[in-house]
């Protein structure tokens, strides 16, 4: 095993270190979606929910889908490769920060554009329609980008 594949390890969706395939990174792009939507979703249900200003909910999602993201992809290096939270920190904050940070501006962007964040309740059909909007558009966002973190090894696959 060569020093970058030991540094890297090896990625429950990556064969190798260098697997750098666009089926690899869509791979990565969903797990990185999954974290994201839990803590946006949360995030906006609260919000709209609680009838909290625009901006408090984007907040609010944006934070949570952080918190949600890395604790996706944190559990699994520190399991796997038995890290503390410190070091796994240390292998996955550069990729995951970027990753969610694209998802995050498409999926808000796109929210706030169809006027998802200000809808009245949850019970309101633009939230929804909003929502099945900006998922696709948060995926699509982050899959070049993960694409290429994965290519020039700044993210891990987890």
């Amino acid at each position: 095993m060569t020093d970058t594949e030991q540094t890297l390890g090896e990625g429950a969706a990556c064969h190798t270190a260098h697997d750098t395939s666009l089926v690899t990174s869509a791979q990565a792009t969903v797990h990185c979606l999954i974290g994201c939507v839990i803590g946006e979703v949360a995030g906006l249900m609260i919000g709209v929910g609680f009838g909290l200003g625009v901006w408090v909910t984007i907040g609010l999602a944006v934070f949570l889908a952080y918190v949600s993201g890395f604790t996706l992809a944190l559990i699994p290096i520190m399991r796997r490769e038995s890290l503390s939270l410190t070091a796994a920190m240390k292998v996955v904050w550069l990729g995951e920060a970027v990753s969610i940070a694209v998802m995050e501006l498409a999926m808000n962007g796109v929210g706030y554009w169809m006027g998802g964040m200000h809808a009245k309740s949850l019970a309101d059909p633009v939230f929804w329609i909003a929502m099945a909007a900006a998922i696709p558009a948060g995926y699509l966002a982050a899959w070049p980008v993960n694409h290429w973190l994965l290519k020039r090894q700044l993210k891990r696959c987890h």
